[in-house]
């Protein structure tokens, strides 16, 4: 690109609206697989596959050719309208969690935690909602009120009924048992002693993140969503999951709270299921579903039950089913996982690394003895990436420290791994040397 069309860019791009950090200085032209390609036609590996939502790559074949297809038929209809698409794509998604076959398709993440909400709020009677202290749920009235780790200050009250807890972080323990390792019981029950102070006798259901992404990926230890469920069963509280980032195999199962064996009342998927197309979804039980229909539950968008998205969303089952791509996280994960570890080793600015499957969280430090964040050396090594041809994504929230999000997709290569985490220590090696 020439250096006249490069700042006709940048000069047209000032009449966007900042939605929150700074914009990445390139221009990306095309994407395909697990890279992206800027201007200049120069590869930029992406570590965290878009927006954590390209689980099978950028523009998988397959998924291309159904959205071609599917363009040629119907794109959306009114929303009281139905199209073989969504009841497929439904049909298939209520048969994945036993106990959850009721479905309803939205476009974002934020939109089916709104609707969770809204349904566990008119299931139950009541209106408290609580949350982690370092969630992210969305940027909508309920899921925003959720959110605990951004956007909260400016922007007046939150909904009524807004509560949270400690989020469990094994790096730095707030309640450590004889060992000195997290005590997460104990947390747990201090949290909601706190819960139990505050509420007012009104506590609809608990939202939670599996892994708490924009809190720095930090994972609930195994164990924790069957207390957390205990807990909400005994105050009548519904337990709503948000797997935004984790369904559909990143952590090597189908969804992450299949590990811990514990199904929650509603579960909320988006990002990994539309292969970056608009497309979510709130599953829920037969009995949920009807007494919410019986009090008359109203969520009507104009995105709802569009055949386009629920297209692609049916395509990508088939990829992750027909591609093994839970079985394919556990294996990249492991070498994901070793790699991380290695460049822990070698440099002392790498306080921990954490997380699960191909989902890795790196915590990038000054001093790795006193735990303290280093989010300035954590942006430059991103910078550095960047300039490398490595996209990764750093948790910049204020109070989050230096955190790197890693999602690549599950169709990467070993080799594109290997590259990327080369990449990263390259990165990191120039970053201190500048120093």
């Amino acid at each position: 690109m020439t250096q006249n069309a490069n700042q006709e860019f940048w000069t047209a791009a000032q009449h966007l609206v900042r939605y929150g950090g700074a914009f990445d200085r390139v221009i990306i032209e095309r994407a395909s697989g697990s890279n992206l390609y800027d201007s200049d036609d120069r590869a930029i590996l992406d570590f965290t596959s878009g927006q954590m939502s390209m689980l099978v790559g950028h523009n998988h074949p397959r998924v291309t050719e159904t959205i071609r297809r599917q363009a040629e038929t119907a794109v959306h209809l009114f929303s009281g309208m139905l199209s073989w698409p969504v009841v497929d794509f439904a049909k298939r998604l209520g048969s994945m969690v036993a106990g959850l076959d009721r479905v309803l398709l939205l476009s974002t993440g934020a939109e089916s935690n709104e609707a969770a909400i809204r349904m566990a709020k008119l299931v139950t009677g009541k209106h408290e909602i609580v949350a982690f202290a370092k969630s992210w749920h969305g940027m909508t009235s309920a899921a925003a009120s959720a959110t605990y780790s951004a956007g909260r200050k400016g922007y007046g009250p939150a909904t009524v009924g807004s509560l949270a807890i400690p989020a469990p972080n094994a790096y730095r323990p707030r309640f450590r048992d004889a060992d000195g390792n997290l005590d997460w019981r104990a947390e747990l029950d201090d949290g909601f002693a706190l819960v139990d102070a505050q509420s007012t006798g009104s506590l609809a259901a608990f939202i939670a993140e599996p892994i708490l992404s924009s809190g720095g990926i930090l994972e609930l230890p195994e164990g924790y969503l069957a207390a957390l469920k205990e807990k909400c069963r005994e105050r009548d509280m519904l337990l709503i999951l948000d797997e935004a980032q984790t369904g559909l195999g990143r952590t090597g199962d189908m969804f992450a709270f299949q590990r811990d064996g514990v199904t929650p009342d509603i579960l909320t998927l988006s990002k990994t299921i539309g292969a970056g197309l608009p497309l979510a979804a709130v599953l829920t039980s037969r009995e949920i579903e009807e007494k919410a229909h019986e009090r008359g539950f109203l969520f009507y968008t104009t995105h709802v039950s569009d055949p386009l998205p629920a297209a692609v969303g049916l395509t990508v089952l088939d990829i992750v089913e027909e591609e093994g791509l839970v079985d394919r996280a556990r294996h990249m994960g492991r070498l994901l996982f070793d790699g991380l570890d290695a460049l822990k080793q070698r440099y002392d600015c790498i306080g921990d690394v954490r997380g699960r499957g191909m989902m890795a969280g790196v915590e990038i430090v000054s001093d790795r003895a006193a735990r303290m964040p280093d989010h300035e050396t954590g942006a430059r090594i991103s910078a550095e990436a960047l300039r490398l041809g490595l996209s990764m994504n750093i948790v910049r929230l204020p109070g989050m420290g230096g955190v790197f999000r890693l999602a690549p997709s599950l169709t990467m290569s070993e080799a594109d791994l290997e590259r990327g985490i080369g990449l990263m220590g390259e990165a990191i090696e120039r970053t201190l040397s500048a120093n």
